[in-house]
């Protein structure tokens, strides 16, 4: 015959806002024969659940502990502590739902045992807000801006992460990263919301990350964040050189697309990817080019700071420049496989790009004629991450003083600014494209603060930079940088940060859920609204609310740049 005994159960529940619940009470059965069976029920009031780890404590040892709502991680030498983890389909509840987790075992006493439970909530890292002690005084504060921009990045970290890492949620991933000869291939940066790292936007990046840093040191040192800008572009710029296997062999991809199928975090990963290169066989002038830009652009930021580093940057940039020169091509043509994500138009633009580049770091003439001989003049669509033109522009004209490259850069410009062919939206947008429309806006308001520091249309050109940026900061009443300004995105379209904190699984329930993610992605900028200032926070909308490595990029740029102008007194009101 079977018993029902009552069972005191204390329910300790870890809510994100940092207070505890106690709750109810279950009943226990006993089964005979020494089992029992119980239950562990969480009422999860006025908070969604997003992954839970449950630890079970028992009043005596129990042998043969079963139940079906999780897995069991661990127990304790005794057997009295069990350690249960939510199965992929078990662990998402929203605010009032119910949890109800049916225990079995085996005791050995006169009765069942009495239990406790404790359910944390894996919706919350732990991770304390950052904080800045240096406000500028300005109306976004810039500097909290560049702070929490760089800590994008460092949420973009694949490899071993360092021990000084800052984002709690975060850890070492994708160690298996190899090139076809057994080649290390891990580091980088993963591209956006995935678990990919696709070179050619990386070193555009890193490119406009480092070239903000050179023209606007000075927001770095007032803010702080110095230090913390070198290891920054340092990450990437160590990765290119693992991908440079050989005087013309360079790895530019590592992921397939499969993996946009998959939604879990990058530590999950335990497979070795496939790899993507380009060697004489398979050009790749554009994707070299860049690779070369950025590794040029890299050495002029660390001849003073660390030389030895600085000068191996050098070397491989003047040689992927050579192969990217001797052996000319497409690289989405050469890999077709690339080309559904980030296929090239063309590749003189990074061709000239890498030679202004590389004269800027060696006053080399070479390299300047390789510059004026892919150089693509009249007015550019703007820069990106595939389209470099108007970037050369800029710099030439900052190299050379030559007006052809002042003339360019001037109708370029007539077309962002108020009554040129970019459509504006109802509050003030330039509004290029509607993938990653804020991107675009942001680059060519960093460009636009290096031409006006050039002496070309300072004061139109800065209040126009002005005013796209903080257009993404908070003008129209919300912000577009997760984890800084007023309503910011909360849901932005990124794997890990949407996955519940470890060791709960993640998987597609996780895209598709409803709730804030487990994680804030601080300082990532997402897409952006439509041409009519329309933007909706969803998590499963990637046109709008995806994060990039490339995005950000001209954006803290710019927003250095302001800084700057802050600094020298420069900035408008």
């Amino acid at each position: 015959m079977i018993k029902t005994i009552a069972l005191a159960v204390c329910l300790l529940v870890i809510l994100t806002r940092g207070h505890a619940l106690q709750t109810a009470m279950s009943k226990v059965k006993d089964l005979g024969n020494g089992r029992f069976e119980g239950h562990l029920i969480f009422h999860t009031h006025g908070e969604d659940i997003a992954g839970w780890e449950c630890i079970v404590t028992f009043s005596e040892p129990v042998t043969g502990f079963s139940e079906w709502m999780g897995d069991i991680l661990k127990h304790s030498d005794n057997n009295t502590v069990f350690y249960l983890v939510n199965k992929p389909n078990t662990g998402i509840l929203q605010a009032r739902q119910t949890l109800d987790i049916t225990i079995q075992g085996q005791y050995s006493g006169s009765g069942p045992p009495t239990a406790t439970a404790e359910l944390l909530n894996m919706a919350h890292d732990g991770m304390a807000a950052p904080t800045i002690s240096i406000d500028d005084g300005t109306k976004y504060n810039y500097n909290e801006v560049l702070m929490k921009s760089i800590m994008f990045y460092e949420a973009q970290r694949s490899g071993k992460l360092p021990d000084d890492n800052r984002i709690t949620w975060r850890g070492d991933s994708s160690l298996l990263d190899q090139g076809d000869n057994g080649e290390d291939l891990t580091g980088g940066w993963y591209d956006a919301g995935d678990n990919i790292k696709f070179g050619f936007p990386m070193a555009s990046t890193t490119t406009m990350l480092t070239w903000g840093l050179l023209r606007y040191k000075d927001a770095y040192q007032h803010s702080g964040q110095l230090d913390k800008m070198y290891e920054c572009i340092r990450w990437p710029l160590e990765w290119f050189l693992k991908c440079h296997t050989g005087t013309n062999e360079l790895y530019i991809q590592v992921g397939d697309g499969k993996s946009h199928s998959i939604w879990d975090r990058p530590e999950s990963i335990t497979t070795r990817p496939t790899v993507f290169k380009v060697d004489e066989n398979h050009p790749g002038s554009d994707v070299a080019g860049e690779y070369a830009a950025a590794m040029a652009a890299g050495y002029l930021a660390f001849k003073d700071k660390d030389s030895v580093f600085a000068d191996k940057l050098l070397q491989h940039a003047k040689q992927i420049n050579n192969f990217a020169v001797t052996y000319k091509g497409k690289y989405s043509e050469s890999i077709p496989e690339v080309a559904a994500f980030y296929g090239s138009g063309n590749y003189n633009d990074e061709l000239s790009w890498a030679g202004a580049w590389l004269y800027k770091a060696t006053n080399d003439t070479t390299y300047l004629t390789q510059a004026d001989t892919y150089y693509v003049g009249g007015a550019s669509w703007g820069q990106s991450w595939g389209d470099k033109a108007a970037g050369a522009q800029v710099l030439l004209y900052e190299e050379t003083g030559m007006d052809k490259y002042k003339q360019d850069v001037e109708s370029t410009f007539r077309n962002w600014m108020p009554g040129g062919n970019v459509p504006y939206s109802p509050k003030g947008l330039a509004f290029r494209n509607p993938w990653g429309s804020l991107r675009h806006t942001s680059n060519m308001a960093f460009l636009a603060l290096l031409l006006a520091d050039d002496g070309v249309h300072s004061s139109a050109y800065r209040d126009w930079a002005k005013g796209q940026i903080h257009y993404v900061l908070g003008d129209t009443g919300r912000s577009f940088v997760v984890g800084f300004g007023v309503n910011p995105p909360v849901h932005p379209h990124h794997r890990g940060a949407s996955c519940p904190t470890m060791p709960a699984p993640c998987g597609m329930a996780y895209l598709t859920r409803k709730g804030p993610n487990p994680h804030v992605l601080y300082g990532g900028l997402v897409g952006g609204p439509d041409e009519h200032d329309r933007y909706t926070d969803d998590r499963q909308n990637y046109q709008i609310n995806e994060v990039a490595c490339d995005y950000n990029g001209g954006f803290q740029s710019a927003v250095a740049g302001l800084e700057s102008l802050f600094l020298r007194g420069l900035l408008h009101p």
